[in-house]
């Protein structure tokens, strides 16, 4: 059985940094995407980063510049560095990863306060 466990998740001011990791457990081969998504209360799901197997990257337009997305496949991690938050960056954030199946771990909460 496959699990993704995010840690990393917590509580900074405006202006701080966070690093948030994912890890996969279990049987997960041939991981085309890992990603990181967000969900604030009230909102939709967003596609904050995402990293293919190949190593292209895109990111939500609001994160770009300030957000760094990496993968280790040997590991089946991937991280998300988070520096410059804002208050609008609080939301949790949830761990993707795309192959054969889709697979989300539980989410951990980011909190950025002004």
């Amino acid at each position: 059985q496959v699990r993704l466990v995010e840690l990393g998740g917590g509580s900074v001011q405006a202006g701080g940094s966070l690093r948030l990791s994912c890890v996969a457990s279990g049987s997960i081969f041939n991981i085309n995407l890992m990603a990181w998504y967000r969900q604030a209360p009230g909102k939709q799901r967003e596609l904050v980063a995402g990293v293919t197997s190949g190593g292209n990257t895109n990111y939500l337009s609001s994160v770009k510049g300030r957000f760094t997305i990496s993968r280790d496949n040997a590991k089946n991690t991937v991280s998300l560095q988070m520096n410059s938050l804002k208050p609008e960056d609080t939301a949790v954030y949830y761990c993707n990863m795309l192959g054969v199946r889709s697979y989300w771990g539980q989410g951990t909460q980011v909190t950025v306060s002004s």
